[in-house]
């Protein structure tokens, strides 16, 4: 599963607001690009993606640019990829026992395989919100790291 570009971008420009949060006033698209080294015609079409998302909210005028719409712990990773690539798949493979896809050699199996780590994933990703990363970010929270699989 990769995160898409767009994925990416649109999750350092949100956890840069998160991170200089504490001031409510509105951050101009050029101090987001200034901050997160993004092009900003690119940032200004991904934000313009998630604010009709509901993530951020926007003011015009002097001293406009954007604000996060919900409190850094209630926006989640997977609500920021979803917002800008739409739902987390692993691609259009369709859906075990659709389409005659069970009908050669055992490509069954593959088709489940890949849903069940689409949902890893979606879960994984649910797991973080802008809250907990600015936490790492700050060195006042845990480190993501890889918990071991059991089998």
């Amino acid at each position: 599963m990769r995160v898409s570009t767009r994925g990416d971008y649109a999750c350092r420009a949100l956890l840069s607001l998160a991170l200089h949060s504490e001031t409510a006033l509105p951050t101009s698209v050029r101090d987001i690009a200034e901050r997160t080294a993004l092009p900003q015609p690119y940032l200004e079409q991904i934000l313009l993606a998630l604010k009709g998302a509901g993530l951020v909210r926007s003011k015009r005028g002097v001293g406009g640019g954007y604000v996060l719409a919900k409190a850094p712990a209630d926006i989640r990773l997977s609500d920021i990829i979803s917002a800008v690539d739409g739902p987390i798949t692993l691609g259009d493979f369709g859906q075990p026992h659709q389409d005659g896809s069970c009908d050669h050699d055992g490509q069954c199996v593959l088709l489940a395989i890949w849903d069940v780590a689409a949902h890893h994933m979606r879960d994984h990703l649910n797991d973080y919100t802008l809250a907990t990363i600015a936490s790492a970010a700050t060195g006042t929270g845990p480190w993501p790291k890889n918990t071991p699989h059991s089998h």
